[in-house]
């Protein structure tokens, strides 16, 4: 990741301290998370935590309820199709989809934090936008296409309830269970917080 990534509203919170990652099957994965109410030192925490995560973990997106927290906001360090990097973070996320003839439908491969080393295609609009609000409580919007349109559905579900499993037909989930049971040695259950 060599060149400056966008940041239309700030740059993303830094000092926090990496966490374990909850996994699928834990109950706060699987329900809608609580709006953000109070925009405060301690949701700033959070969101420094949950981009130190991010990065350890060496992924593009996270949502709070992956670090066990019942918070509708996530973070991201994502690019576009064309390879520009947008970094971001949103307090109670409101998606918006193509319709119509704009919808084009993205199969590339999907995966999660919390289900980790398993990817799948999993079709998605090939474009979306996201509205909510920053740390301040101001409102922001982010859009693109490519992997960042998956990044923002995939993170917005997340403070949904939603894994991106639950979007799957059996044949794919079956597949992507057991490529996850395949590599479930590399990431034993405090990962990535307690390795090197």
């Amino acid at each position: 990741m060599s060149q400056e990534p966008l940041a239309p509203f700030g740059p993303l919170p830094t000092g926090g301290r990496v966490r374990p990652i909850t996994r699928w099957g834990t109950d706060v994965m699987h329900r809608p998370q609580a709006r953000v109410q109070e925009f405060d030192a301690a949701l700033a925490e959070l969101a420094a935590d949950m981009v130190a995560t991010m990065y350890a973990a060496d992924g593009v997106g996270l949502a709070a309820c992956q670090v066990g927290e019942d918070v509708a906001m996530f973070v991201f360090d994502c690019p576009d199709a064309s390879g520009v990097r947008t970094v971001g973070l949103v307090c109670n996320p409101v998606l918006t989809l193509p319709e119509g003839r704009d919808r084009q439908l993205d199969e590339d491969d999907e995966g999660c934090l919390s289900f980790p080393g398993a990817f799948v295609p999993c079709a998605r609009p090939d474009w979306a936008r996201v509205d909510g609000q920053g740390l301040d409580g101001a409102p922001v919007t982010f859009e693109g296409d490519g992997l960042l349109a998956r990044c923002l559905q995939h993170e917005t579900d997340h403070t949904l309830g939603t894994v991106f499993g639950d979007r799957l037909p059996t044949k794919q989930r079956k597949k992507l269970q057991k490529a996850h049971d395949k590599a479930v040695e590399e990431y034993p259950a405090g990962w990535p917080a307690d390795t090197d």
